[in-house]
């Protein structure tokens, strides 16, 4: 992906807006969208799994340490 540097005026018009929005030429003519950056990756997305599931598996734990991944792929080379 490109990176474009806005100047200071367009960065705060854009922050200022809050919301996803059109960008124009002077002559109305369709240049992109703009989305502002999330701080969370994952907002908009639903986990399929409930509150309480999320936190059975976060207080149960589990699963295998790295050596015990890098052992097992390591056994199928």
């Amino acid at each position: 992906m490109i990176k474009i540097v806005v100047d200071e005026l367009t960065s705060e018009k854009l922050t200022e807006l809050g919301n996803s929005a059109e960008l124009c030429d002077a002559s109305g003519r369709l240049l992109g969208y703009f989305h502002p950056a999330e701080d969370d990756d994952y907002v908009g997305y639903d986990s399929p799994l409930s509150e309480e599931e999320l936190a059975r598996r976060a207080h149960d734990g589990g699963g295998r340490t790295l050596d015990e991944i890098m052992a097992d792929l390591e056994k199928r080379t």
